[in-house]
C-alpha cells in the first residue's frame, strides 16, 4: 500500500492506494482537447457619464430591476437595484447621498461580484 496526500480545490485528502499484483490496467483513454473558457458578454453601454461614487454588486447574480434613473437624487441607503442571487432578492443601495450619473446594467443582466451597477456624482 502507498499513502498519498492530494489537494483538490484547496481541500487536502490523505489517500491510501493498494497496489494490485498482476492486474492488467485498461488502456488510457484518449485525452480530451482543452476547453476554452466562454467569452464574457460585452459590458452594456452605460447610460450617462460616469460619476465618482461607484455602486457595485457585492456578489454574482441577475439584475431583477433598476429602481432609479439617470439624474435622480438618491440618499445613502436608498435602493438603486434589485439583485437575485441564490434565489434571494438583494437590495443594492446607494453608499452615500448623490445624483445618479450613470446606470451600467439593465433588467435581466447577469453580473459578477464587483461589477459596476451605477455611479453617483
Amino acid at each position: 500500500m502507498k499513502n498519498y496526500t492530494i489537494t483538490v480545490n484547496g481541500n487536502v485528502y490523505d489517500v491510501t492506494v493498494e497496489e494490485g499484483a498482476g492486474v492488467a490496467m485498461p488502456a488510457a483513454a484518449p485525452k480530451a482537447a482543452p476547453v476554452s473558457a466562454p467569452k464574457a458578454a460585452p459590458a452594456p453601454a452605460a447610460q450617462g457619464a460616469a460619476g465618482s461614487i461607484k455602486v457595485t454588486s457585492p456578489m454574482q447574480g441577475k439584475i431583477l430591476g433598476v429602481k432609479v434613473n439617470v439624474g435622480d437624487s438618491v440618499k445613502k441607503g436608498q435602493v438603486v437595484a434589485i439583485l437575485e442571487a441564490m434565489k434571494m432578492e438583494n437590495e443594492i443601495v446607494a453608499p452615500e447621498d448623490g445624483k445618479v450619473a450613470s446606470i451600467n446594467v439593465k433588467d435581466g443582466d447577469a453580473v459578477e461580484s464587483g461589477a459596476l451597477i451605477a455611479s453617483l456624482s
